[in-house]
């Protein structure tokens, strides 16, 4: 019987310990106050206080974030998002007046040229911005002291983006799922955070089969399925994350239930559309707990985790312009 209860008990006790769950300590009260200084600010300032009110909202749910008793951190500062922004809009400034200029031309042919040239410039730059927006944040971002870093090369990235997307509109979209992926891939397998590398595991034709479901049930069930969408698009994305400590692989859990989703859904749009978006900030932090409240990683030693030299890199270029075309990254 000793014996017995041994092998029992020991399996349960190990695995309760191996999992390292996140926490988020924002408020609602508090990150509105930000939120909305924030807000004015840049209004006040016609725009020139963004950089700094996106660094300082960032910084709260960093610093709000917390794994295994320990916060997260961002180093990035206002300045550098600042001169990202002057080096994106410099850009803009010049496609734009070449733009102008061929509408202004009155000639078909090099209108047709310049709106050619604009949208093609526009796409040639993503590869580039989604390099140097990963490189950039990746760096500033760090826990107990130790940083991210992402080893990419943006040459290689650029061809596989270019291949993507002529794949994708060659495809009729079809392909954009297996790209999405593809993407995803590369990007995660070029992370390191300090002695750990990083692998997405997932499939384009899972990610294909979940969108496809969700297009046809959605009308089917009078969007009813968006729920169950969003909890296996979630699931597809963190349980497909993989961490390798010393040979060893450890992953990532999001252990969610359609209701649960729903819950958050509905309280949130009733919250946002009640108070004519007021409510906002608070719609935002309960999104927060919720994402970190199920999600887990099993079985990572974080005692183990060590230091490495990390690529201080201070140009914001590139997060500045995928904010400019708001796009998210991952």
């Amino acid at each position: 019987m000793y014996y017995r209860k041994q092998v029992t008990m020991e399996p349960i006790y190990g695995r309760s310990n191996d999992r390292k769950r996140f926490n988020y300590f924002g408020k609602g009260s508090e990150f509105a106050l930000l939120f909305f200084k924030n807000f004015l600010l840049t209004i006040i300032t016609l725009g020139l206080y963004y950089p700094w009110a996106r660094v300082a909202i960032l910084s709260y749910h960093y610093q709000a974030t917390e794994f295994d008793k320990n916060r997260f951190q961002l180093h990035a500062t206002g300045a550098e998002v600042f001169k990202g922004y002057v080096k994106v809009y410099a850009v803009f400034f010049v496609l734009y007046a070449f733009l102008i200029y061929g509408s202004l031309s009155n000639n078909p042919v090099t209108a047709s040229i310049a709106l050619g040239v604009f949208y093609l410039f526009i796409i040639l730059l993503i590869p580039f911005a989604i390099h140097g927006a990963v490189r950039y944040k990746s760096s500033k971002s760090s826990w107990k002291g130790i940083h991210f870093t992402y080893l990419g090369d943006k040459i290689e990235l650029f061809w596989k983006c270019i291949i993507g997307i002529l794949l994708t509109i060659l495809t009729l979209g079809i392909y954009g799922a297996w790209f999405s992926v593809d993407l995803r891939q590369y990007i995660i397998s070029h992370l390191r955070f300090g002695n750990l590398s990083f692998n997405f595991k997932g499939k384009g034709e899972t990610y294909f089969w979940i969108n496809l479901k969700f297009f046809f049930l959605f009308y089917l069930t009078l969007g009813i399925y968006t729920f169950w969408y969003v909890k296996e698009l979630a699931a597809f994305y963190a349980d497909n994350t993989e961490i390798t400590q010393n040979g060893k692989k450890v992953n990532f859990r999001f252990n969610v239930k359609a209701g649960d989703v729903f819950e958050l859904l509905i309280i949130n749009f009733f919250l946002i559309i009640l108070t004519l978006g007021l409510a906002t900030p608070w719609a935002i932090v309960r999104t927060l707990k919720f994402l970190f409240r199920f999600l887990e990683i099993e079985g990572l030693d974080t005692n183990a985790i060590q230091k490495v030299n990390y690529d201080d890199y201070k140009d914001a270029s590139g997060e500045s312009y995928l904010d400019f075309l708001d796009i998210d990254l991952l």
